[in-house]
């Protein structure tokens, strides 16, 4: 909420982790500020190498989108209600930050097993899998994704050296039905991102050629 008695509540961005197979939420990272400005960049899959000049206009797949962002995370509201923020009071910003750095390491369990594997003599090694990511911006973008890079910066300290102000980039690439597959729930969302797009783009308001100092099209 900001200062004001009548302004509206702002929604929070953030990200939600499940398990791809059950759907069940392990965990939901918050972001306490929405970011003031988010980068996308898509790239199109089109037919490459030779076949490109025969087929100009064909695609193989959904774009590759690319989102980035900052936020910012501050303790420092918590910090004024010690009696009701005890975890902030100990340990400041930590909790916050290792949600999101969790997201890009396997969990020490799935790092044991490897280890027992490859002391076992297994002749191939069991690739970690992640629960899977979905980036909430709003209910309009709701989109599965896995976190490519994550840049900290710490700016404040408490006494014992807790950070209380921290400014986080992240780096997100969307999972398509390219990188999922169609019966995964993961590829499933990303249809459903797809087709919300394809409604908001069919509410664009239609241009006209005479906008563009046209009064026609010839071949």
């Amino acid at each position: 909420m900001t200062g004001f008695p009548h302004s509206p509540r702002l929604t929070r961005a953030g990200l939600v982790l499940i398990e791809p197979g059950s759907g069940a939420v392990r965990r939901i990272v918050a972001l306490q500020y929405a970011a003031e400005t988010l980068s996308r960049r898509l790239s199109a899959q089109a037919v490459e190498g030779e076949g490109a000049r025969a087929h100009p206009l064909r695609l193989t797949g959904p774009a590759v989108e690319t989102i980035t962002f900052e936020a910012e995370l501050d303790a420092t509201d918590q910090l004024e209600f010690p009696d009701s923020n005890a975890a902030a009071v100990e340990t400041g910003l930590f909790p916050a930050l290792a949600a999101l750095e969790s997201m890009l390491h396997p969990t020490v369990a799935q790092l044991e097993r490897q280890g027992a594997q490859r002391r076992s003599g297994s002749f191939e090694i069991t690739p970690v899998e992640t629960p899977l990511a979905l980036f909430v911006w709003s209910r309009s973008r709701v989109v599965p994704v896995r976190l490519a890079e994550l840049s900290i910066t710490e700016e404040f300290f408490d006494p014992a050296l807790n950070p209380i102000r921290a400014r986080v980039s992240l780096t997100l690439r969307v999972l398509s039905v390219a990188d999922l597959g169609f019966d995964h729930r993961g590829g499933g969302l990303f249809m459903a991102y797809l087709q919300g797009k394809e409604a908001l783009a069919a509410r664009a308001a239609a241009g006209q050629l005479g906008e563009l100092g046209l009064g026609g099209l010839s071949a």
